[in-house]
């Protein structure tokens, strides 16, 4: 059995890389969680069962972490020498802190279903082209140091989604 201490990547079995196959994750989760369920463990006793569960809580950390890719940029980050710290440090590139009060005035002048809708895929666009030059910089380049800006622009975004589909939603 692969040790409780294990990275996330060795846990599950997949490259240490950003690009991930979700399928695939999905696949090795629920094989672990069989592998791990404390009903098979009920024969021998509480001790083995609290381990089970142990095991079962550590296999879904590491599925939460490795299926969501600002997640598992901020994690490989970490794990490659180069911690995000986003409580501390809020560096971003000067283009995306440009864009991001752009999208704050459209949010803010924007009181129409279809504006905010515009603007919501304006994001989405942007998050795919973040997460393809995170896969770039993780995977190819190897350079932790310089994706863990672009980790910070993937956290704004995730932020600002959420208040412009709030937006949507109290218009809707």
């Amino acid at each position: 059995m692969i040790s409780l201490q294990a990275n996330d990547f060795e846990l599950f079995d997949v490259p240490v890389q950003f690009a991930q196959d979700r399928a695939q994750l999905d696949t090795r989760w629920k094989a672990l969680q069989r592998e791990a369920h404390p009903d098979r463990f009920a024969a021998e006793g509480a001790a083995a069962q609290r381990v089970a569960m142990q095991w079962s809580v550590r296999i879904n950390e590491a599925y939460q972490r490795l299926k969501d890719p600002l997640k598992r940029a901020a994690y490989l980050c970490e794990l490659l020498g180069a911690p995000v710290q986003a409580e501390n440090n809020t560096a971003m590139p000067a283009a995306f802190l440009m864009q991001q009060m752009e999208w704050r005035e459209s949010l803010d002048d924007t009181d129409s279903a279809q504006g905010l809708e515009a603007l919501a895929d304006a994001v989405a666009d942007e998050q795919r082209h973040v997460q393809q030059e995170l896969a770039r910089l993780l995977d190819v380049a190897k350079d932790p140091a310089q994706a863990v800006g672009l980790v910070r622009a993937l956290m704004f975004i995730a932020r600002f989604t959420q208040e412009v589909n709030a937006k949507l939603d109290r218009l809707t």
